[in-house]
């Protein structure tokens, strides 16, 4: 961490620049676009041909226009990028609005052709330039402006003209949840301990990071190695047991597992000095101690998920360092070991945007669940901003609530010193992938971790890339079965059996079987159609032991006492 070294002053402007910028390093930004505007500039062959390109698309166009105006066949000069789903509705192919697609298309490309492919720029400059083009022209999308979008038009036609009344009752309705710190319209129809979360079980341990759950049993016989769920701390942990029907937990337990869950504690300004080694020794280490002390000498199959997973490789890593043969085998669920691919995020991560971030942090001592939501937010402008304004404000329709967006809108903070080790030891230094991150005075390695692995990564996942999850093939030396599934980041991870619409690839790699390449792995493992959850319970049961009775729930000769029904204390924290 950086801070120690930084003047109170500064530390004080900085926060209250990023209080106007968004959290956004005004340097990051504009050494980016010095670092593309001067080298474009001394580039007059790619000027030509950006320039060559435009004048092309230009008089496409008007032939295009021209055909259509006339009446006749006008193929499209543009196609949407094929996550682009903006312009698919049908009104969107009659004249004007296909005219005035085409011409915002077409811009899109230019902008994409000028800020790309020039020699010089630093690879991460040119992706924020074009991050930043991407964002100004996502703003000034015709889908967003009510003239210039027919579905809003024919929604106004249709109701009448009430589509925008609805749309003004939703913007006021909205805007004053937010200024009242409220939940999201709906999210009162999954409250946690009462639709979500309520599969039963009770908080064996607690301390001041984490409560432990214990699920209770619902078979008369167990697997004997009780499975333990290391959730990520920047959501609460009940994504892995929303409603009845989409529980993980639910359907482990009723598949005969015992399943220990941590659920995390939401920082305060006084956890700002909570670090990453808190959140091993304290976290991941606890509860295994935990459950061992409940379940016995049993090795433990460990579930970690997002950052919660690469946490988890951090404490197994340390685990096979010292000679401690707890795990029996390891699960990561969209989690990564290495970070030099890690995705869209790191558009937000550099040195400069570490400091100001600390910074920003240094004030309140934690970093705001704002941010982090503006943040992701940010990745998918379309999807998350522009167009729930269009659907919710102009054209009166509210997007009905589900348990996983309830969910989504119950975020945690994180600690001053945490987070700031967390982004420069693994986002900017990579220490864990490259035999530098510490656990005590000793670094660890991730070859010391020799129990088979689990791994699965998600299609569209944007905040762990799939092929960023599959380097663990690179850095372990153990079995990898990698599983790739639908679906993105959350709702890929969230795949029940009788989820529509899903499908998973999944091959098994032995510690010896040379090394194949992710793009290969694609095309040679065999498409199953469904959900993976049985696939990977089939796993987890081929490596556990003899069917046992239910160990109790808590042990109080041990110090492990219940304390309170599931799903604890900690999850109700704001």
């Amino acid at each position: 961490m950086s801070g120690n070294t930084v003047a109170p002053l500064d530390r004080q402007l900085h926060a209250a620049e990023a209080r106007l910028s968004s959290g956004m390093s005004p340097a990051s930004a504009m050494a980016a676009y010095m670092d593309w505007f001067v080298h474009f500039a001394n580039s007059p062959g790619r000027q030509a041909e950006v320039a060559g390109n435009a004048a092309r698309r230009w008089a496409d166009f008007a032939g295009y226009l021209a055909r259509a105006m006339t009446g006749q066949p006008a193929d499209p000069v543009v196609a949407p990028l094929p996550q682009d789903h903006r312009f698919a509705a049908p009104d969107w192919q009659t004249m004007p609005f296909a005219a005035i697609s085409q011409y915002f298309l077409m811009i899109e490309q230019l902008w994409r052709e000028a800020t790309s492919g020039v020699e010089g720029v630093a690879e991460h400059h040119e992706q924020m330039v074009g991050f930043g083009a991407r964002q100004a022209l996502d703003t000034l999308s015709p889908s967003n402006f009510p003239l210039t979008n027919p579905e809003i038009l024919a929604e106004f036609r249709r109701s009448g003209g009430m589509s925008l009344v609805r749309g003004l009752q939703n913007l006021i309705e909205d805007s004053h949840h937010t200024l009242l710190g409220e939940p999201p319209v709906g999210a009162e129809e999954f409250r946690v301990g009462q639709e979500v979360a309520i599969t039963p079980g009770k908080v064996i341990f607690r301390n001041r990071l984490i409560e432990v759950i214990q699920y209770a049993p619902t078979t008369a016989t167990v697997q004997a190695e009780p499975v333990l769920i290391v959730p990520a701390w920047i959501m609460k942990y009940y994504i892995l047991d929303l409603s009845p029907q989409n529980s993980m937990v639910r359907y482990l337990v009723e598949n005969g597992h015992t399943v220990f869950m941590i659920s995390w504690r939401n920082p305060t300004e006084e956890d700002r000095e909570l670090g990453m080694d808190d959140y091993v020794t304290s976290g991941v280490l606890a509860a295994l101690e935990a459950v061992r002390g409940i379940a016995g000498p049993q090795k433990v199959h460990a579930v970690g998920y997002c950052i919660g997973g690469t946490l988890l490789s951090i404490a197994a890593a340390a685990l096979g360092r010292d000679g401690k043969d707890w795990i029996g085998s390891m699960t990561l669920f969209a989690a990564q070991t290495d970070f030099t691919e890690a995705g869209e995020l790191t558009l937000f991560i550099d040195d400069s945007q570490v400091s100001f971030l600390e910074d920003m942090m240094w004030a309140k001592g934690y970093l705001d669940t704002k941010q982090m939501a503006g943040a992701f937010q940010m990745l998918r402008t379309n999807d998350l901003v522009w167009s729930q304004i269009v659907q919710g404000y102009l054209m009166g329709r509210r997007s009905p609530m589900s348990d996983l967006m309830a969910w989504n809108a119950d975020a945690t903070r994180m600690p001053f010193r945490m987070h700031s080790e967390y982004l420069r030891r693994l986002f900017l230094g990579n220490d864990l992938a490259e035999g530098r991150y510490r656990v005590g005075d000793t670094p660890v390695a991730l070859t010391d971790i020799r129990v088979p692995l689990f791994v699965v990564g998600a299609e569209r996942d944007h905040v762990a890339p799939w092929r960023s999850v599959y380097k663990v093939n690179l850095l372990t030396d153990t079995d990898v079965t990698f599983l790739l599934t639908s679906g993105g980041h959350n709702a890929g991870i969230i795949s029940e059996p009788g989820h529509p619409h899903r499908h998973y690839r999944l091959a098994t790699k032995a510690a010896h079987d040379p090394y194949v390449g992710p793009e290969e792995w694609q095309e040679e493992a065999p498409v199953h159609e469904g959900s993976w959850w049985p696939a990977w319970q089939g796993w987890l049961a081929e490596r556990s032991g003899e069917q046992v009775a239910p160990p109790p729930m808590g042990r109080a000769d041990r110090g492990l006492a219940p304390l309170c029904d599931a799903p604890g204390t900690y999850v109700h924290e704001k």
